[in-house]
């Protein structure tokens, strides 16, 4: 990763052309704009300064030209001009994100988020003081005071406070933030708090691990709990017939039953062994499979 200078942390005037123009393009994030003219340094953009945005000529995708609309990535460059890339970052402006520091100076940490120009968390921003090789999860946004993207480890600070709009049963994505005495907490659709409890969790997780999971309720609190699975006699009817494809897909036997391990379960059908087993007895009740020392057969 590029080595920032002290001038990342010079306060820009207010008539930057990045001031000027913070409202004609989305800061930090993915923009799709038009070339409006060629230059020896690349293509420029429509939406900046001067006429444009400059994309730099090793970010040109091959046969572009006048007229064309590319989708890019636009950030502040190490002069802090307006610049555009068809890198695709790890993260962007408003997303949460779990991210590796590349080095550490007097002013704060650098974060590796995919670009040339690495990701700002001023000390201010950080709940302990960073270390370099190490990852934290952070939050992405454009400083008001200076008007350049940054990150915050204070992560709770940043999350909505409305009251989420989903319901029981409902699937969401979550990004695991970290292990507490109950479970670990997570973050709900890039946006909301959540709860994972530690009896609901039947495979290894990590900070920064990326999953689907399902809603239990929504507390008064506006907090989510959440569960990995399906709750419900539901989840065991739906999870029967993936149990009955999967044998019938392989010859009508397999090796697997009660005494299967938890791992072997999860990775070969995602659940625990506990909507394994009301899967299996379900099956077994309606007649559709024997149970043998080795594993279960179709009738």
């Amino acid at each position: 990763m590029a080595n920032n200078t002290e001038t990342q942390h010079q306060k820009p005037t207010q008539h930057t052309p990045a001031n000027r123009n913070a409202k004609r393009i989305r800061l930090g994030r993915t923009n799709r704009l038009q070339v409006v003219r060629e230059a020896e340094q690349g293509l420029y953009l429509s939406g900046g300064p001067d006429g444009g945005i400059l994309l730099p000529n090793k970010y040109v995708p091959e046969g572009a030209k006048v007229g064309d609309e590319l989708e890019v990535f636009v950030y502040l460059d190490q002069q802090e001009r307006l610049t555009a890339t068809t890198l695709k970052p790890l993260a962007q402006v408003g997303d949460f994100a779990w991210l590796t520091v590349s080095w550490v100076n007097n002013f704060g940490a650098f974060l590796n988020w995919g670009l040339e120009k690495d990701l700002f968390v001023p000390f201010r921003e950080q709940k302990m003081k960073m270390q370099k090789d190490r990852s934290y999860l952070v939050h992405l946004h454009v400083d008001p005071e200076t008007y350049r993207i940054m990150a915050s480890a204070k992560v709770e600070h940043w999350l909505s406070t409305d009251v989420p709009p989903y319901r029981p049963g409902q699937q969401v994505e979550v990004l695991v933030w970290q292990k507490t005495d109950l479970g670990f907490k997570v973050i709900v659709e890039n946006q909301y708090a959540g709860l994972l409890y530690d009896n609901e969790v039947f495979r290894e997780l990590h900070s920064g691990n990326r999953l689907s999971a399902y809603v239990r309720q929504v507390r008064p609190d506006g907090k989510i709990d959440l569960a990995l699975q399906k709750q419900g006699q539901r989840a065991v009817t739906d999870f029967s017939n993936v149990l009955l494809a999967h044998i019938q897909d392989n010859g009508g036997f397999i090796p697997m039953g009660d005494k299967s391990h938890p791992e072997e379960i999860y990775a070969v059908f995602g659940v625990s062994k506990k909507v394994f087993k009301k899967a299996v007895g379900d099956l077994y009740k309606r007649h559709l499979i024997t149970l043998e020392p080795d594993g279960m057969r179709l009738t």
